[in-house]
């Protein structure tokens, strides 16, 4: 897997909820390209709980609709606005899960419209929610002009070990690792 680097990171003015890593209150995603795919590790946190340690469902579509964007800035090169989501809740994610994968990829692409499928897994590895998101995208100018998108680059991990595919190895760039 490679390591997707935020453009944003360090710049003035940059406070996202979703992606933000210095956003004390927010999600603090971090996105690795695997394939098609672009991947998060996430690990919940009690404050974002709807019931006793189960993972809020408005937390649980944020999550998907900042995956989202994300397969757009790295697939498409560009960004856009959600359009439309639809979420399927299948199993209780529990906030006291180490970590959760979400996995997201383009489905379908009309013109500037695309459809993006994610799923999120708990630690387990069981699928436990399925959603589809719709996208409107901006052309590459209007990416540039009015949300100063460069591009969204990629970088192989640092280290041989790293297979981003268990929590048994320490490669400094993965999401799950303390």
């Amino acid at each position: 897997m490679k390591h997707v680097n935020n453009p944003w990171a360090g710049k003035k003015g940059y406070h996202c909820w979703g992606c933000d890593p210095n956003s004390e209150h927010g999600l603090q995603m971090d996105f690795y390209e695997d394939g098609e795919e672009i991947v998060s590790q996430w690990k919940p946190r009690p404050e974002f709980q709807g019931w006793v340690d189960t993972l809020h469902g408005g937390i649980q579509a944020a999550l998907v609709d900042e995956i989202s964007s994300w397969v757009i800035f790295t697939k498409r090169q560009t960004s856009g606005v959600t359009t439309k989501m639809e979420v399927r809740y299948r199993h209780p994610i529990s906030t006291r899960d180490e970590y959760i994968t979400l996995r997201a990829k383009v489905a379908d692409q009309r013109r500037n419209l695309i459809r993006l499928a994610v799923k999120i897994y708990n630690h387990a590895g069981d699928l436990c929610t399925e959603a589809t998101c719709d996208y409107f995208l901006f052309s590459k100018e209007k990416a540039v002009k009015d949300f100063n998108f460069l591009e969204c680059s990629t970088e192989e991990c640092s280290t041989e070990e790293c297979n981003h595919e268990d929590n048994a190895h320490s490669c400094g760039c993965c999401a799950h690792e303390e």
